[in-house]
């Protein structure tokens, strides 16, 4: 048996072959992120709205999941994370089932704010995995290998669902709602694997949920997002600015109140550690790009070059060889994150992630004539992006105290997918503006070029600052004491 099967064995059996069920939970929760995004154009065109209006779904959907992860990831430390693991993927099933009957976007936009609970899933299972490994020699290097076994699955997901997406919707185009009920048939497998073969967690810590902790949250960031579809809705005005400011002021009276809490919803304490606020600003900046874009990535190809002088010009099917292109990447990237550690260190293959997916979609500004020139670039932040997925919770679990694992992966979650709301309604700003105009004075549907542009300069210079915040983390962070890494590898 090689090295490579040994060391894949070992993780697979943590927890009696807990990784291997998480595996297919994972695989799911990639396929709902991936199924959606070729279907975006035509999922617009059902519901009667522009593409950039598109960009609303994914804020009200991220924003919910912001408020979401965070009291998820502290009740999964208080009452078990396999019970709350359960608990989100049937309501996950339940919106992903009312996504199929919805006939307006109103209700589309509550539905798709609700099935994004999934998001969730990825730190419940960290903190499942380290729970049962904490206690081996190794238990950082085994919980990297591990996530980076399971966020391959979720990128694996996301080729499957991108690509069935496509030659799914292409083939029954006229039956929007049979193609999308398609995903509930794996969320609901999901509910029964984790009700009847996923063990539950050993540790518990005591407490409550910080109910005003979370209420303030949900203030902040709806006034913030609420500033922003203001912005949108309001061209010129100086009025949803100040909301916006407003929003980010309220930021100090939350912070100092949670510093005043024993057990806080968001752990000040824990956030300012050398090892951790790099990771979670460096998570809050990926999610710009990695939650953020998508959308137009999607709806960019579908634009017809013909008619609005840029864009791919793709078919509903031709769109999921882009994004299958882009998830095939961060497949690699996180399937190969684990040996460029080893080989390196966890701090030095986070820098060069978040250089690669800044270094791709600034690529993107000059060259996005061609589907050609665009596969290679998605291609180059694909690679860093998978790393990221993977290396991000990995990290903030080895630098959490004991006890509070799920809440420091379900950071890295939240601050991702705030900085993912606050890039999507943003970007339905940019892409709105300029709107062009068909000929006879008719409003195109399709984004502005100027808008595309400036989504693929935000995501690669938010991306690169992420790399220069990871110069501060301590160089030996997240690896493991040497002594029992040797131990554990002379033993296999």
């Amino acid at each position: 048996m090689t090295e490579t099967a040994r060391r894949t064995g070992r993780i697979a059996g943590i927890g009696g072959g807990l990784v291997g069920w998480l595996v297919f939970v994972e695989f799911t929760s990639g396929v709902l992120q991936g199924y959606y995004v070729p279907l975006l154009t035509d999922i617009a065109r059902y519901l009667g709205v522009n593409d950039a209006d598109v960009n609303w779904l994914e804020a009200a959907q991220l924003v919910l999941s912001a408020i979401a992860v965070p009291v998820l990831a502290k009740l999964g430390d208080l009452y078990g994370h396999r019970r709350v693991l359960l608990w989100s993927a049937v309501a996950t099933a339940l919106a992903t089932v009312s996504l199929a009957l919805a006939t307006s976007f109103p209700v589309f936009l509550v539905a798709w704010a609700l099935q994004g609970l999934y998001v969730v899933w990825l730190p419940l299972q960290v903190a499942l995995i380290w729970s049962r490994s904490r206690r081996t020699p190794g238990a950082a290097g085994q919980t990297r290998r591990a996530t980076g076994l399971i966020v391959a699955a979720l990128q694996a997901g996301a080729i499957v669902g991108a690509l069935g997406g496509g030659q799914i919707g292409q083939n029954l185009g006229d039956s929007l709602g049979l193609v999308l009920v398609l995903p509930a048939v794996l969320v609901v497998g999901v509910c029964l694997v984790v009700a009847f073969r996923v063990p539950e967690s050993e540790d518990r810590t005591g407490g409550t949920v910080d109910a005003t902790g979370a209420a303030l949250l949900t203030v902040i960031l709806l006034v913030v997002t609420g500033g922003l579809s203001f912005v949108r809705l309001n061209e010129g005005a100086a009025w949803p600015w100040a909301v916006i400011a407003l929003g980010v002021l309220l930021v100090v009276p939350f912070v100092a109140y949670e510093l005043r809490q024993d057990d806080p919803l968001v752990d000040v304490r824990v956030l300012r550690r050398p090892e951790m606020w790099p990771v979670q600003l460096t998570a809050g900046l990926f999610g710009v790009s990695v939650l953020g874009a998508q959308g137009p990535l999607s709806t960019y190809a579908r634009t017809d070059p013909e008619v609005y002088g840029y864009g791919l010009g793709l078919s509903t099917s031709e769109v999921s060889v882009v994004i299958g292109a882009y998830v095939i990447s961060m497949l690699l990237g996180a399937s190969q994150f684990a040996r460029v550690t080893r080989c390196t260190s966890p701090r030095t293959t986070l820098i060069g992630a978040a250089t690669l997916v800044g270094s791709g979609y600034l690529l993107l500004v000059p060259f996005h004539d061609t589907l050609a020139q665009t596969l290679a670039c998605v291609s180059i932040a694909g690679l860093g992006s998978g790393a990221l997925v993977a290396a991000l919770p990995a990290a903030a679990a080895a630098a959490a105290p004991v006890g509070r694992t799920a809440v420091a992966t379900g950071l890295t979650n939240t601050t991702k997918v705030v900085g993912g709301s606050f890039a999507s309604a943003a970007f339905a700003i940019a892409l709105a503006s300029g709107a062009p105009v068909l000929a006879g004075g008719a409003e195109g549907t399709a984004g502005s070029l100027s808008g595309y542009l400036t989504v693929w300069i935000i995501c690669g210079t938010t991306a690169l600052a992420a790399a220069v915040a990871l110069v501060f983390v301590p160089r030996l962070a997240f690896s493991d004491p040497a002594v029992p890494e040797i131990a554990e590898e002379s033993r296999a």
